[in-house]
């Protein structure tokens, strides 16, 4: 029986979720802020000095280390704001509409802690009644401050006169820095992939070492979307003495922000292979663990310290939420997309959150616009996108490289640059224009080219607008990042509202036709396997070959375990066991048809001529 909240949120953009933890740690609610923008970290620092009148002193681009230096700086402020918020939550009064009572209000009712809190409202003798209070105030916990850092963004940096910085200054290692310098006591959460050269720099700082009772103050969480690489990376820290104290599951595909298909493997049979192999995962690190301590001297551990599994990723009803707690026995649920309609919780400007409220199925699509050339969830009328349209309709596409966080393109002669910069795909285009003769297909390079967009500054915009710190949003579009779960909320609603419904005890979906977290996640996958094959049939890639037959076997895997999965499903979900397994049914037949028609791509002999497309 969980004691808190078995959900958390998780990061959300660059700008989305930067200080959600000020907004409901205090409510013992665990959530994720992104460390990529130390521009916008700083700009954050600045205004919360002045919301709590603390002195603000700048860290400017000229101080030495400053990236570091303001994500330290950032981080130990929202401590000690956070560890202030919480104190007055559990020095509140319990009576009506407190700060103490939402807060064991808003627990699940399968929490321990919510039950002990049920039975001390109905005591009548004071004496025992101000005991029991005593007692639930000592079991309060604050939720954590956890931090994320995306693998791939790990930008070489360069002093003014364009030498190269030593690689502890590369953008990665420089924001992991300033997490492991700071006073939290939280987990950092790697995404995105296996990073050698970040990971090996964690050896650097003692926070991530279990002290002689097993303590670890900064706690290591992966980010993973299959089994295989999860337990390569695990046993990659397990060598070098540091614990990987969860991991955390996210749909390929079902979720916000950049998206990676897994070659269409599917989140239930990734699910399945974690639930059957658990015990084995964490003897088998444990194993590693101890003989790297002991080379290093440090002390060694009899048992394996604790190894939590969640999972996120277009999870939108209760009957999920409790399917993957119960089902794969993950210890929380990740909600992330349904929260940018929270604004207690997440920033959204105003203009933005209107239309998150109104967007639909056909508003929300996966892009090409991360100049990292990974799939991105969009929200197709966004001000960075509109914006992104009009500079094309007007013969200048590209944007202004306001951060650099992304420019790592090193395709043309000079410094690196971003692909969504104006001089990289002014470049490209002549480049494209000069090289390929064929008309069609150069203009599917041109447009693939021309559709990046940038990311990395305008994700902040958003935050930087609902704040007032910027006033003009013609001079700041937004770029947001929702999964497709967001067509079937529609409200915007408070905190308190969006945990009722998560925990079942009211409903706030919209009244279009929901499918089942599991089947929406395989139509994308479709969908996405569908575009790849077309795609090859234009551009003739033989590489491709091998990885789409893989795509295509891990497809028809994932459709026979769901056929499984659903036929299983209780009598009391029998009206979602049958929808699900007629959409089976249906995407089974077109996954056949597909691939009869491009029978000429698949074994046992692969070709790409003449695909029909």
């Amino acid at each position: 029986m969980p004691q808190g909240h078995t959900f958390h949120i998780p990061v959300m953009g660059t700008g989305f979720t930067i200080d959600t933890p000020v907004k409901v740690a205090k409510y013992g609610i665990h959530s994720v802020i992104s460390l990529v923008d130390d521009t916008l970290i700083e700009q954050m620092r600045q205004y919360y000095c002045g919301v709590i009148g603390e002195a603000y002193t700048p860290i400017t681009k000229h101080d030495e280390d400053y990236r570091a230096r303001r994500i330290t700086a950032y981080l130990n402020l929202l401590d000690r704001i956070v560890k202030m918020e919480f104190a007055k939550v559990r020095s509140a009064a319990f009576e009506p509409n407190s700060e103490i009572t939402k807060y064991f209000e808003m627990l699940p009712s399968r929490s321990r802690l919510k039950q002990e809190y049920k039975k001390m409202l109905s005591v009548t003798d004071p004496a025992a009644k101000r005991k029991m209070q005593e007692n639930l105030r000592g079991q309060m916990k604050c939720g954590r401050i956890d931090v994320n850092i995306m693998t791939k963004l790990d930008r070489i940096n360069f002093t003014p006169d364009k030498k190269e910085l030593p690689p502890e200054f590369t953008d990665a290692l420089a924001a992991f820095r300033g997490y492991a310098q700071s006073t939290l006591e939280s987990a950092i959460v790697f995404s995105a992939g296996f990073n050698r050269h970040l990971y090996s720099y964690i050896e650097k700082f003692e926070d991530f070492y279990a002290n002689a009772s097993g303590f670890i103050k900064k706690k290591i969480i992966l980010k993973v979307s299959d089994f295989r690489s999860s337990i390569t990376q695990g046993k990659f820290l397990a060598k070098k003495g540091l614990w990987v104290s969860e991991y955390r599951v996210e749909s390929g595909l079902n979720c916000g922000g950049h998206a990676f298909s897994s070659a269409g493997v599917l989140m239930g049979p990734i699910l399945e292979e974690f639930k059957n192999k658990r015990k084995e995962l964490v003897a088998s690190l444990h194993e590693l663990y101890n003989k790297a301590l002991a080379l290093s001297n440090r002390k060694t551990f009899d048992q394996p310290h604790p190894l939590t599994f969640t999972a996120q990723g277009g999870v939108g009803t209760t009957r999920e939420h409790e399917m993957l707690l119960n089902t794969y026995d993950v210890d929380s649920v990740g909600w992330g997309t349904p929260f940018l309609l929270v604004p207690e919780a997440v920033n959204v400007d105003e203009e933005t959150l209107r239309r998150l409220a109104a967007a639909g199925e056909e508003d929300l699509f996966l892009s090409g616009s991360s100049p990292l050339g990974i799939p991105f969830n969009n929200l197709r009328n966004a001000t960075s996108e509109e914006e992104k349209r009009r500079r094309i309709a007007a013969g200048c596409p590209g944007s202004s490289c306001v951060k650099g966080h992304l420019a790592i393109n090193t395709e043309f002669a000079g410094m690196p640059i971003c692909t969504a910069s104006r001089e990289y795909q002014r470049q490209k285009t002549n480049n494209i224009d000069a090289t390929v003769p064929d008309e069609s297909k150069r203009k599917i390079l041109k447009d693939l080219v021309m559709e990046k967009a940038c990311i990395c500054h305008e994700l902040g915009n958003g935050v930087l607008l609902k704040l007032g710190i910027v006033k003009d949003p013609s001079k700041a579009p937004v770029a947001v990042c929702p999964g497709p779960n967001l067509a079937y909320f529609s409200k915007i609603v408070t905190l308190a509202e969006m945990i009722d419904h998560i925990y079942g005890r009211i409903n706030l979906l919209n009244e279009k036709i929901r499918p089942h977290m599991y089947m929406k996640e395989l139509q994308m996958n479709l969908d996405a396997f569908f575009a790849e094959v077309k795609l090859n049939c234009v551009l003739s890639d033989a590489n491709r070959v091998k990885y789409l037959q893989e795509f295509r076997d891990n497809l028809q895997q994932g459709i026979a375990y769901y056929q499984h999965f659903f036929a299983q499903l209780a009598h009391d979900a029998e009206s979602v066991r049958d929808q699900a397994l007629e959409e089976l049914r249906n995407f089974e037949a077109r996954l056949d048809a597909f691939i009869a028609e491009h029978a000429e791509l698949f074994p046992p002999v692969a070709s790409v001529a003449n695909c029909a497309v």
